[in-house]
């Protein structure tokens, strides 16, 4: 009986625990006023949140509200496919009329999407992301005119605009082979993940909140991952950073996962790529490592241990390197261990 009541006494220390890190992560990515002062100290930070702004708010959230407010109502008015909508009832008695206004009707909105919203679409995501990388640099270029960066991402060691952190030194081919392995096991990692973010979506009555879960994970790792580049931060201290702080990067997440809810997935796919350079910028103006800090020194020796976040995607990368040649398999498999 006295074990039962320790376990649950450290098990509501722990929920405190894990529910005050999500309101600091959540509070963390609604500070958005941070980023302000970096539009004045950059024009080109300017210009690419502008062009962000402009392609998927203006124009592609503006196709989806065309597409829903005027095309569709007129081809319904103009090929009605309901009896109640003929002025002569005589109509409705032919049945192959409604079907043929109906597949007339379901082919011109494909057409629309063919022709105009999938190749819209496919220019967001690629003009978006490569725009994200700029924003991110120019973001960090602004951050550092108020003076150097001190805050280790890893929270070890202090980091200035001369010392961006540790770069390991690979040399010869095998160094060569090490890097091509680790970049290719972060492009594996990152798109299995993601279509376990995908699958997640269709798990019987919980998989919205699993899809929630993920999607808060997956834009939280994504925000804060252009900060770890820049600072040079190898890819297992991230994992692992993320994975024993997943309370707090998901309630980081939250909020750029919460159109995910409440709107289509073309919406929230709009919504995110036109507020995301914000939430980038946020996470690279973020001290999250001394919020963190803070709280773990509030609660003592609780903690509440890594969670294997990554631990599906991680098994199949590594199953995928595993056809590479043994020595960056191996770096790889020693660099997970430290």
């Amino acid at each position: 009986m006295e074990a039962i009541k320790v376990f649950g006494l450290a098990s509501v220390a722990k929920m405190k625990q894990a529910s005050m890190l999500w309101i600091e992560g959540f509070r963390e990515a609604c500070c958005l006023h941070r980023v302000i002062v970096f539009y004045f100290r950059s024009r080109k930070l300017l210009i690419r949140t502008g062009q962000c702004f402009l392609l998927n708010g203006f124009i592609f959230l503006g196709s989806i509200f065309i597409l829903n407010s005027v095309i569709v109502p007129t081809l319904q008015w103009i090929l009605p496919d309901d009896c109640s909508q003929f002025d002569s009832q005589e109509l409705c008695s032919f049945g192959g009329l409604l079907k043929f206004y109906s597949f007339l009707q379901f082919g011109l909105i494909k057409l629309f999407y063919i022709i105009w919203f999938y190749p819209l679409y496919a220019l967001s995501i690629i003009l978006s992301a490569l725009w994200y990388n700029d924003i991110a640099k120019y973001g960090f270029e602004a951050a550092q005119k108020s003076g150097p960066v001190k805050v280790d991402p890893m929270g070890k060691e202090k980091l200035t605009s001369q010392n961006t952190g540790h770069v390991r030194q690979r040399d010869g081919l095998g160094g060569i082979m090490i890097v091509i392995g680790e970049q290719l096991y972060s492009i594996l990692l990152l798109s299995f993940f993601f279509i376990e973010v995908s699958v997640t979506g269709f798990v019987p009555y919980i998989g919205t909140a699993l899809n929630f879960l993920h999607v808060s994970w997956m834009y939280a790792y994504f925000c804060f991952e252009y900060k770890w580049n820049l600072h040079n931060v190898e890819l297992d201290k991230r994992l692992s950073f993320f994975e024993s702080n997943w309370a707090f990067f998901l309630g980081f997440g939250s909020p750029c996962a919460l159109p995910v809810l409440f709107c289509s997935s073309f919406v929230s796919s709009g919504v995110m790529a036109m507020l995301y350079p914000l939430f980038v910028l946020t996470a690279s103006n973020s001290e999250a490592e001394k919020v963190i800090s803070s709280q773990r020194n509030k609660w003592g020796d609780t903690r509440l241990g890594r969670l294997p976040i990554f631990y599906v995607a991680d098994v199949l990368s590594m199953k995928i390197l595993s056809f590479l040649p043994s020595e960056p398999h191996e770096q790889l498999q020693e660099n997970k261990l430290k």
